[in-house]
C-alpha cells in the first residue's frame, strides 16, 4: 500500500462537504498535521471544536471512504490540485479571507498573469453583448488574462470572446469539475474550449459536489480573489455579480460598472455600483487605464477566425442565419435537430467569430 502525503489526507478531508476553510483551519490548528485529524477519534474532533454531531458524521462517514479510491478517480478525471500550503497556489487568492485549502482544476496553472474578473447577469441584453464583444478584444491585445464563473449569459460571453481573440481565460465553478456534476451543462463545450485552449477552470468543490445555491458566493469570492479588479456588466440588483464585487472591494481590489439605462432591470446593479463608488467603463481603454496597462488598438483584424472544415450540422445553421436576430428555438423547428446539438454548434460558431449571440436566445451571422 503506498503511503499517503500530508496533502493526500487533506485532499480527503475537502471530500467530506462540512469541512469548509473555516473548520479545516480550526482543525488544522489543533492536530497541526491532516493525518492526523483523519485518524482523530471522534472525541477529539469535538474537543477541536467541532462539535458532537459534525464530529461523529465525520467519522462515519470517514471509516466507509477509501483516500486512494479518491485520489484515483481524480486521476481518472484528469482533475489536478493544488492546496495552500504549495508554492505555486495563486498568490492572490493566497492572502484573502478564508482561501481554499484545495483547489481542484484542469488545464493550466500560470503565476505570472494579470487577471480581470469579468461578470455579469444570466439574462444579459443585446447591450450587454455588445459591451463585452467591444471590450474584452482590445484587454486581450494588453494581455490580460479574463476571469469568469462559467455561467449562461455574460459569463459565457467573456469566456467565448476572449477565445475568439485568442487570449487566456480562467473559469471557477460552483460545482465539481467532473463530467456529471458540471454546470450549467450547456457550457460543457465551452470548458473543453477553454482547456483545449491554455486556460483553467478550477473549482475548491471535490468531484461530486452538485451546482448547490450556497456553493456559488463561495466560488464568487475566488473569482474576486483571483483578480486585480472586477467588471460588473450587467446585473440586477440581488446578482451575484454584486456579491462578487463586495468581495473585490473587501481584499482592496478595484470594482468597475458599465453605466446602463436607469430603466434597464439588469442595468440596476451596475448603476448602484457607479453611485457606490465604482469606476464607470465607457470603453476598453478605461479599463485598461484602471489596471495600469497601456491602451492597445481595438483592431478586430487581431481576432482569431477559423472559417475552415465546418461540419454539416454548422453549414445547416449558417444558412439560416443572417444580420437579424433569429431565435434558437426557430433553428430547432427550421432544422429538426437536437436542441442540445444546436446549443454546442452554436457555441463553436461563436468561438469561430462566425456568429455572435445577442441575448434572449438570438443569434446574428457575422
Amino acid at each position: 500500500m503506498p503511503t499517503l502525503s500530508e496533502k493526500d489526507y487533506l485532499i480527503g478531508l475537502t471530500h467530506f462537504l462540512p469541512f469548509g476553510p473555516k473548520r479545516l483551519a480550526m482543525l488544522k490548528n489543533f492536530f497541526k498535521f491532516w493525518s492526523v485529524v483523519w485518524t482523530a477519534p471522534a472525541g477529539q474532533l469535538a474537543k477541536a471544536g467541532l462539535g458532537e454531531k459534525i464530529a461523529s458524521d465525520f467519522v462515519t462517514w470517514r471509516d466507509k471512504i477509501n483516500p486512494e479510491k479518491i485520489l484515483a478517480n481524480l486521476a481518472k478525471e484528469n482533475i489536478k490540485t493544488i492546496s495552500l500550503e504549495e508554492e505555486n497556489y495563486p498568490q492572490r487568492l493566497k492572502p484573502t479571507f478564508d482561501p481554499p485549502f484545495i483547489l481542484f482544476y484542469q488545464g493550466e496553472l500560470k503565476e505570472d498573469e494579470k487577471p480581470l474578473a469579468v461578470v455579469g447577469s444570466r439574462k444579459c441584453t443585446p447591450y450587454g453583448a455588445k459591451i463585452i464583444d467591444q471590450t474584452i478584444p482590445p484587454l486581450i491585445f494588453a494581455g490580460v488574462t479574463i476571469v469568469s464563473g462559467l455561467a449562461l449569459g455574460i459569463d459565457a460571453l467573456a469566456h467565448i470572446a476572449t477565445l475568439k481573440a485568442g487570449g487566456r481565460t480562467i473559469g471557477i465553478l460552483g460545482c465539481g469539475l467532473d463530467e456529471r456534476s458540471f454546470y450549467p451543462t450547456q457550457n460543457r463545450f465551452l470548458r473543453r474550449q477553454i482547456i483545449e485552449q491554455g486556460g483553467l477552470v478550477m473549482s475548491e468543490f471535490p468531484p461530486g459536489t452538485q451546482p448547490l445555491k450556497p456553493n456559488f458566493p463561495r466560488r464568487n469570492r475566488i473569482i474576486a480573489g483571483l483578480s486585480l479588479g472586477t467588471f460588473v456588466v450587467e446585473a440586477g440588483i440581488k446578482s451575484g455579480s454584486l456579491i462578487t464585487s463586495r468581495f473585490a472591494l473587501e481584499e482592496g481590489r478595484d470594482v468597475y460598472a458599465a453605466p446602463g439605462s436607469i430603466f434597464s432591470f439588469e442595468s440596476e446593479g451596475p448603476n448602484q455600483l457607479i453611485k457606490q463608488g465604482a469606476r464607470p467603463i465607457l470603453a476598453a481603454s478605461d479599463l485598461l487605464e484602471g489596471l495600469g496597462l497601456e491602451t492597445e488598438a481595438d483592431n478586430k483584424e487581431n481576432i482569431k477566425r477559423d472559417w475552415s472544415g465546418m461540419s454539416e450540422e454548422e453549414r445547416s445553421i449558417l444558412l439560416n442565419l443572417s444580420s437579424e436576430p433569429t431565435n434558437i428555438n426557430d433553428l430547432k423547428r427550421g432544422l429538426q435537430l437536437d436542441i442540445s446539438l444546436i446549443n454546442s454548434t452554436l457555441t463553436i460558431l461563436e468561438i469561430k467569430g462566425i456568429v455572435k449571440t445577442v441575448g434572449g436566445g438570438n443569434y446574428i451571422l457575422l
